[in-house]
């Protein structure tokens, strides 16, 4: 029966290692430490949570070492900046012989953990600071050195299965077989060994404790069943530090302890959210399958594109240095040239100098002419030849006395100046890198019912023409293509975004057939609904003495200030001024809207958002001394009946903006005075869903909900606003295409 059911056993393990060796073999990117570029041996887990081969650490810090070594005087004493790792050594352990199986045995292969009772030892290694190799950011071992690290069993026994998958035809023999071994079968992870079926009956007698040990499939890997802790090596780990992120036994939590004062959870409540998290993300990623596969798709259509351009790149250039070896060429015939052409005219003169001279030698030239005109007795024919050479020889004779080179031997003129010409050639670089990247304009830029990017370009530089990219964002951070506007100005405006999405924008500029860097990305979120178009109302309700309405009746501004000290002289006793209410001129009845305003930042007191119209008769056709914002819901005002009345639904939903001050509506959420007063956005922003009956008010600058209730929509929603004192109100004006 034991036979059969290990023969079951290993023949599961065996399809399982067939299939397993299919997907092993496309991970091994995730295997490689990143110091030695090999597989993972004994791997630990730095603070920084990547890992690292256990003989990889040991180097770099004996690197670190020798540099101080190096550093350090000749003189120098026991103070100097050390570092000593006192680990054991691998090959001392993996040298250690097979224990009793009985003996509770708890080693690892760097020595962390060892058998029951080994004191690890005493001497306190000094702090070790090395950076690393996978994040390049310093990490600190703190006093123990290697000792404080854990060792990564998954890891290892991922690696040990691609090795084995890399190694199928390697068979692993039998620790226990009389030479020559057999071939194992099994490996027992109590007592850390490899088996035959013989010596695994021999060894694992059926109906001892032997018989309850774990096996699984041939392996080299053995590693420990219960996993201890590196600061208390008796202890077993059975909390998780989420600071820390990492195991922690019972006394690392108590006083004292290095993270006594740290938020610990259980294991298993760990086990259970990170396995929940990388399940979870695991399963988007597969999800996202078709996606990866388009990406890289457009990846190796980018690596393609990429080399032709840098090839077309290569010919450019190339083209460009022949014409410069071309123009070289040229100048260098013509400058050669005219240096043959003046050194043969000076040889020339030189030449016919040297002759004259030569005539003046005595049987030559000149002076042997005259010698034999000597010889003439003819008196007559003498005078008649004579003179003419007398001419010569006194010239000659002077010539003589003062002589002279017929032409310079020097070619100074003809020295050529490349000075400039090599610096020009030294500064010789790509003609793209001499325009610079466009800014965008992140104040200028905006969205409302469309969106207006602005940019500019560095003064030194000009471009002929921009383009502006723009994409949509989705909620998982999903990013989709680019779509392309080229613009000649230095702004745009894109239209028909969808509401409550954020979009990406970047801009790059073009001079010729040369192209800019893209600019640094702008995000921004647009409204959560269609922008609402409205003026206000310069009828219902318009008090003409107070407010004052521009033409465009998209701003208005209150006097009742102004008013309120013109009669100041008969105050005498305490005196209240009501609001002055203005509403939009047109009216919600359906859907989804919004719409943002302005509040003057001197403005003491401003109400806005929206009231039904019902509620709007009501306040309208009230005396003004008797309706008093102190007992009105959402007045801003603190009085006792907003505790205890509040309302989850009305027919208005008001919020108060004043003293450069944002001031939420009491509520259950919001009670207390400082969780209340916010400063006052630049931009106010007015959400109403008439068929959901919920109202919100938006920071526009960065497209926030402040402050979100229900309201009562069973009859048509009017924008409201109220002043109070001096202020000012405008609507924010759309942003048109053109």
């Amino acid at each position: 029966l034991l036979q059969h059911e290990n023969l079951k056993h290993f023949t599961s393990i065996t399809v399982a290692a067939v299939i397993f060796k299919v997907t092993i073999k496309n991970i091994e990117r995730e295997l490689i430490c990143p110091a030695c570029k090999e597989l993972f041996t004994h791997p630990l887990i730095l603070p920084c949570q990547h890992n690292i081969c256990h003989k990889c650490v040991k180097e770099l810090l004996l690197t670190l070492d020798d540099s101080f070594n190096d550093v350090g005087s000749d003189n120098s004493n026991q103070s100097s900046p050390r570092l000593w790792v006192n680990s054991p050594s691998l090959d001392k352990i993996d040298r250690i012989n097979r224990p009793d199986p009985d003996l509770l045995y708890n080693v690892t292969k760097q020595g962390l953990t060892n058998y029951t009772g080994w004191k690890r030892n005493s001497l306190t290694p000094k702090t070790t600071i090395f950076p690393c190799p996978g994040c390049e950011h310093d990490v600190d071992l703190g006093e123990r050195g290697i000792n404080g690290l854990f060792r990564n069993f998954t890891l290892e026994t991922i690696v040990e299965r691609y090795r084995q998958a890399a190694r199928a035809a390697t068979a692993i023999m039998c620790d226990l077989c009389k030479p020559p071994p057999q071939e194992s079968t099994k490996s027992c992870m109590d007592c850390s060994a490899s088996y035959c079926n013989e010596c695994f009956k021999i060894y694992h007698p059926w109906g001892t404790i032997k018989a309850q040990h774990e096996y699984v499939g041939p392996t080299t890997n053995f590693r420990p069943k219960i996993l201890m802790c590196p600061e208390h090596e008796t202890e077993r780990v059975n909390m998780y530090c989420e600071l820390c992120r990492r195991p922690v036994c019972h006394l690392c939590k108590l006083g004292g302890g290095n993270h006594s004062n740290h938020r610990v959870t259980t294991m298993s409540s760990a086990y259970k959210t990170l396995k929940e998290k990388l399940s979870k993300d695991i399963n988007y990623l597969i999800g996202k399958e078709s996606q990866v596969k388009s990406q890289i798709s457009e990846l190796n259509l980018l690596m393609k594109e990429t080399e032709c351009n840098g090839e077309r790149a290569k010919e450019d250039a190339i083209t460009h240095f022949e014409k410069l070896f071309e123009i070289l060429e040229e100048r260098k015939s013509s400058v050669l040239k005219a240096i043959d052409a003046s050194k043969k005219l000076r040889l020339d003169k030189f030449q016919t100098q040297m002759e004259e001279y030569q005539g003046l030698l005595e049987n030559n030239g000149l002076v042997g002419y005259a010698q034999e005109v000597l010889k003439e007795t003819d008196q007559s024919c003498f005078v008649q030849t004579a003179k003419q050479l007398h001419l010569r020889i006194q010239k000659a004779t002077e010539s003589l006395k003062s002589f002279r080179p017929a032409a310079q031997t020097s070619f100074e003129d003809y020295v050529i100046n490349t000075s400039k010409q090599t610096e020009l050639l030294g500064e010789l670089s790509f003609f793209s890198s001499g325009i610079d990247v466009p800014e965008i304009n992140e104040e200028q830029s905006k969205v409302y019912n469309n969106a207006l990017i602005n940019w500019h370009q560095p003064e030194k530089d000009t471009a002929d023409s921009y383009v502006l990219e723009y994409r949509k964002i989705n909620r998982d951070q999903e990013m989709l293509s680019w779509n392309e506007v080229e613009v000649c100005g230095t702004s745009k405006v894109i239209s028909e975004l969808e509401s409550n999405c954020n979009y990406a924008f970047r801009v790059r500029a073009y001079k010729g057939s040369i192209c800019s860097p893209c600019s640094r990305e702008l995000i921004l979120h647009t409204p959560p609904a269609p922008v609402f178009n409205f003026l206000f109302d310069e009828k219902c309700g318009y008090n003409n003495e107070h407010l004052l309405l521009n033409l465009k009746r998209d701003r208005v501004e209150s006097r009742a200030g102004f008013n309120l000290l013109l009669a100041a002289e008969r105050i005498q006793v305490g005196y209240y001024t009501s609001l002055d209410y203005i509403i939009g001129d047109v009216g919600i009845t359906k859907g989804k809207h919004f719409w943002a305003f302005r509040v003057e930042p001197y403005s003491y007191l401003v109400k806005a958002g929206v009231a039904s119209s019902d509620k709007l008769q009501e306040w309208l056709r009230s005396p003004r001394d008797a309706v008093s914002p102190r007992y009105e819901q959402d007045s801003g005002h603190d009085s006792g009946s907003e505790d205890a009345c509040f309302d989850s639904s009305q027919r208005f939903t008001l919020v108060t903006i004043g003293m450069k001050k944002f001031f939420i509506p009491k509520s259950p959420t919001f009670n207390e005075a400082e969780n209340r007063v916010l400063p006052m956005p630049t931009s106010i922003g007015v959400f109403l869903d008439y068929d959901k009956g919920k109202v919100g008010f938006y920071d526009m600058d960065h497209m926030k909900c402040l402050y979100e209730r229900q309201v009562d929509c069973s009859s048509t929603m009017y924008p409201a606003f109220a002043l109070m004192g001096s202020g000012g109100i405008q609507l924010e004006e759309p942003i048109m295409t053109k």
